[in-house]
């Protein structure tokens, strides 16, 4: 904690804005974080003593504790995330939007006297590297002990931030209180130009730790795009030919819960061992233009917040090793015998269970809940990257985009150019998941992955892509994937997990010029040969059948498409419109369809 000495060295702007939210909020106890080791073992201490959260075996699990949230309180609530501004056409039709003022009113009002009894925690931490010019501070105040643990993991919170705080000329500023917990109150609310976050009566991860989607996505969209940059729901993977002594960076947005973290953890089949693959980020990807012209990106984060259901052996091994120590489970089960967590994904239940709500498992639901996550510092993955904290940033040869679609959406295919690829990104649609509040399985649009993290209207952050592209002298190719097409009866067909590298394969030999494609009207489709199957039991035929450009299918795809983009108006940019029209035009025209 600090002092009152280090307390006195900070901003008085900041000192004096604790002390109004302060008065507002009435807690009994100002707690100034440093992010030491004795302060964190104090608030984990806290926790398990006042039993809001569980220790797990510490022979097993080494600083490792099992948390659960409220049953109503599992996931974004997309229909209480809201965009405060001026005027509703700022945040557009695809954002719930309150006018900021009224937002500003109700949001205090639900504060008033709220932290009473209770600790607010003020909480620093860096988004970035430290010392990157590409880098953001922010301060949350938070009456959570368990959301300052897991800023603590997900961000570089502590001393390290408040230098940062200090040198800085901005820094978001942000206030959550987990409340009642009532989910009628439930609202997070962001006000960009105020660069503010209040959330409250929450304890969910997204929705309380406001350091992630909230600010690295929603409230850095908009700075992004009045700077020059991007902000997006992107992993970072490095890939390095150890032949070549090469080494490619590629960035890929995929919404919420549809693999993406699987994809940034990708370790190639033994079909593939002059490759080596290593994570920059899973989630959330900072996208500059360099010097000399070319894209690069750091990831803002400092551990990874994935989600624990299907986690296992087959899917993602290597974060499993990472998990036994230093991690927080939030809504997973928990095996009372010897004090472990367990969730689906992993080998077969144990004997007894107590589920997710932390009732005695019966079979007959999941044990963990679907959006149950980890939250584990990124330095202990066994294959990180070393440039993962380089304030430079890596340069990027590709980009792609995709969605969970059963049906019509190709394996993969690589756009004409980088205004088509705009366009591929924004034509995003796929099925939702546990991620979202809500029914699951239901096709949506998802332009990008951004859908429910843009913090402004669409309309301008397609035109802001433009404007992006417009300034780039070297531009990635930009590709788009699809895992899940599954077969007449419902099976997936391609087995995707590690050897979903076969693809990635592809794309780099495309960025080498090493392999020619086949021209279709949505973009370069592999040829089959130029699909290595080396070691895998998969046959040609079905690799053909999910590279097959279907043409009533993309036409009917391209009609569902129109009515999404046409919701933006005027704000729409003519630059896609014409890619969209163009793209519209190949596919009627095309002759070859089978």
């Amino acid at each position: 904690m600090l002092n009152n000495k280090e307390i006195e060295s900070l901003p008085s702007y900041l000192v004096s804005w604790v002390e109004e939210v302060r008065e507002k909020t009435k807690p009994d106890k100002v707690y100034w974080c440093d992010g030491s080791e004795e302060e964190n073992n104090e608030l984990t201490k806290f926790l398990t003593d006042t039993k809001q959260w569980i220790k797990l075996n510490e022979e097993e699990y080494p600083n490792c504790y099992l948390y659960r949230t409220s049953t109503d309180d599992v996931a974004r609530v997309e229909d209480r995330t809201l965009i405060c501004t001026d005027k509703e056409e700022q945040a557009g039709p695809t954002n719930r939007w309150i006018e900021k003022n009224k937002a500003l009113q109700m949001m205090w009002n639900l504060f008033e006297g709220v932290m009473r009894g209770r600790t607010m925690y003020v909480v620093p931490y860096l988004l970035g590297p430290a010392n990157s010019e590409f880098s953001q501070a922010g301060i949350e105040l938070t009456d959570s002990a368990y959301v300052v643990a897991n800023l603590r993991i997900l961000t570089r919170m502590g001393n390290i931030a408040w230098a940062e705080i200090k040198r800085k000329k901005e820094i978001i500023k942000s206030i959550h209180s987990t409340g009642n917990l009532s989910l009628e109150n439930r609202y997070i609310c962001h006000f960009p130009d105020e660069r503010l976050l209040m959330s409250i009566n929450t304890a969910y991860g997204g929705n309380a730790m406001l350091s992630k989607k909230p600010h690295a996505l929603r409230i850095a969209s908009v700075t992004a795009r009045d700077e020059g940059w991007l902000a997006e729901h992107m992993f970072l993977l490095e890939i390095e030919n150890k032949d070549k002594n090469k080494k490619y960076y590629i960035s890929g947005a995929l919404p919420s819960a549809s693999g993406k973290t699987n994809l940034a953890m990708i370790q190639p089949p033994n079909a593939f061992k002059n490759f080596i693959a290593r994570t920059v980020g899973d989630d959330i990807s900072w996208l500059f233009i360099g010097k000399e012209g070319e894209v690069r990106g750091i990831n803002p984060e400092n551990g990874f917040f994935g989600v624990a259901y299907g986690t296992g052996p087959s899917s993602n091994p290597n974060i499993l090793e990472s998990l036994k120590k230093n991690t927080i489970f939030t809504n997973v089960a928990f095996n009372p015998e010897n004090n472990t967590p367990w969730w689906e994904g992993l080998s077969n239940p144990p004997s007894k269970l107590y589920d997710w709500t932390g009732k005695l498992w019966d079979g007959k639901e999941n044990a963990a809940h679907k959006n149950s996550r980890f939250s584990t510092p990124i330095n202990q993955y066994k294959y990180k990257s070393e440039v993962y904290n380089d304030p430079k940033g890596v340069e990027l040869s590709a980009m792609l985009f995709g969605g969970r679609r059963s049906k019509l959406v190709p394996l993969v295919y690589e756009a004409r150019t980088f205004e088509q690829g705009i366009l591929i990104g924004a034509m995003t649609r796929a099925e939702t998941t546990a991620a979202q509040a809500g029914a699951s399985g239901i096709v949506r649009d998802d332009p990008m992955s951004m859908l429910a993290f843009c913090g402004y209207n669409m309309g301008e952050y397609f035109n802001h892509w433009f404007d992006f592209a417009d300034n780039l002298k070297r531009k990635p190719k930009i590709f788009n994937v699809n895992w899940f097409r599954k077969d007449d009866k419902g099976n997936y067909i391609w087995p995707g997990f590690g050897e979903n590298f076969r693809v990635i394969n592809w794309m780099i030999d495309r960025v080498d010029n090493k392999v020619s494609a086949v021209e279709t009207p949505i973009g370069f489709i592999p040829n089959v040969d130029d699909i290595n199957l080396e070691d895998l039991n998969f046959e040609k035929q079905k690799l053909k059948d999910l590279l097959y450009f279907d043409k009533q299918g993309w036409v009917k795809e391209m009609e569902e498409v129109k009515k999404f983009f046409e919701k933006f108006g005027e704000r729409f940019p003519k630059r896609l419109w014409n890619e969209f029209y163009d793209m519209q035009k190949r596919i009627q025209d095309y002759k070859n369809d089978e």
